[in-house]
């Protein structure tokens, strides 16, 4: 789900280079657990959890394997995940390539479905203060499929805060998704923020509720909050989501905790 993916971003981001959510740390394994609740309007809503491994080779080179299960009003689903991310480049100029695969399946009640989506996206960080994103997206959900490029730029104004913007945009299929979007990170010396939003049209599927909703125009809002754990080598974060398809709602909270396991982090 949306939530999720937002949770593996903050934990995979500092190691391609594109913030500072966990300073520099690297540890030679990280374990990432994570459980959820959803309402959906006319529905009673839903729920789900997943279990994610990442395993650092050394401090450029990453990956992981995820399992989730997701459920929401009739509609269920499973889904095996696995990425990988190799950054490299010069002190002040690097770049990270990175790719990933969400392969599963699923029922909506009366019919079963297969559940596909992959991407590939390089990025590159400059001066340690400014990255700028590429990345494509391939969704083939239920009866949505299609092609989502992404182009996203995210500057390091000082250590404590970051800011990011992105435009996804449907190039075929049956996406239909023109979705601009903002985040704000914020890093404390023992809490992290972020917050962020987006609108515009938006297919479902897109957004993680994996129902056959036609595209409609999304209003979304997000916030959570982060809380390292030195004494545990661990992280706790919460999410709260809003979503507002068109008058289809559905807020979602989320809980991960993120170990490290293995080498020790450097903090």
């Amino acid at each position: 789900m949306k939530t999720s993916r937002l949770a593996m971003v903050a934990i995979v981001a500092p190691l391609l280079g594109c913030g500072v959510a966990f300073g520099d740390n690297v540890s030679d394994d990280r374990i990432a657990l994570s459980a959820d609740g959803s309402t959906l309007s006319h529905t009673n809503g839903g729920g789900g959890g997943s279990v994610a491994w990442l395993h650092n080779f050394d401090p450029s080179m990453l990956i992981g394997v995820a399992a989730e299960h997701q459920e929401l009003s009739n509609a269920h689903w499973t889904f095996g995940s696995v990425n990988g991310a190799l950054t490299f480049g010069p002190e002040g100029q690097r770049y990270s390539a990175y790719a990933e695969a969400h392969e599963g399946a699923g029922d909506d009640g009366p019919h079963p479905f297969h559940y596909s989506i992959e991407a590939v996206g390089l990025s590159g960080s400059y001066a340690h203060r400014l990255t700028v994103l590429l990345e494509d997206k391939r969704i083939d959900v239920e009866s949505t499929h299609g092609n989502l490029p992404k182009v996203g730029l995210s500057y390091l104004w000082n250590p404590h805060l970051q800011t990011s913007v992105s435009y996804s945009y449907s190039v075929s299929g049956n996406l239909g998704t023109r979705l601009p979007a903002i985040r704000l990170d914020a890093y404390g010396p023992n809490l992290n923020y972020l917050a962020g939003a987006a609108y515009g049209p938006a297919s479902a599927a897109v957004l993680g509720i994996d129902l056959t909703i036609p595209v409609r125009r999304l209003k979304e809002a997000y916030v959570g909050v982060s809380k390292p754990l030195p004494r545990l080598r661990s992280e706790v974060m919460f999410i709260a989501d809003y979503q507002d398809l068109s008058g289809t709602k559905r807020t979602t909270v989320t809980l991960n905790y993120i170990v490290h396991v293995g080498a020790s982090a450097a903090r």
